[in-house]
């Protein structure tokens, strides 16, 4: 099964494939020849440095078009009044009442340290087309659940956020 991915993801990855293979691809390829020309390739680091950019450059256009064969496009539109994909979301943990934001994403877009979670992730799940008031049960594992309480709702939209590297 391939990532869970929005038009706009789609299209912010097609981007970064052109301008890997337009203008990347060529400065990594002149690098290497530049760094060819000045010798002895046995001891010569900067052969070495531009080859690693240019293999970490190939690398990541052939994960992003292996990304795109097997995407699954979701949508990113929800009413108003429910959680959907790039809403921020405040909930409150009824274990101990702690208050926090979350903003649901794809994954590849997805940072635990900025508060946006996945779609595909346990809480993720539980949130998504769920209104406010509403007591989600987040379900962890077989024997570990919790619950969470919508607070509010706010319709953020899709910000420039970036795609998570490999």
């Amino acid at each position: 099964m391939g990532e869970r991915l929005t038009q706009r993801d789609v299209e912010k990855i097609e981007q970064e494939i052109e301008h890997r293979k337009l203008v990347i691809r060529k400065e990594a390829i002149e690098a290497v020849k530049e760094a060819r020309a000045q010798g002895d390739l046995s001891e010569n680091f900067e052969y070495y440095a531009a080859k690693k950019y240019k293999n970490q450059n190939e690398g990541r256009i052939r994960y992003l078009e292996r990304m795109l064969k097997t995407a699954i496009i979701v949508e990113d539109q929800s009413n108003d009044n429910e959680v959907g994909m790039n809403d921020e979301v405040k909930v409150e943990f009824l274990e101990d009442g702690e208050v926090e934001s979350y903003k649901l994403v794809t994954s590849i877009r997805g940072n635990s340290l900025e508060n946006r979670v996945s779609i595909e992730s346990p809480i993720g799940r539980a949130l998504r087309g769920h209104r406010v008031g509403d007591i989600v049960d987040v379900k962890v594992n077989d024997s570990y659940s919790y619950q969470l309480k919508i607070i509010e709702i706010s319709k953020t939209g899709a910000e420039d956020e970036g795609i998570r590297g490999f």
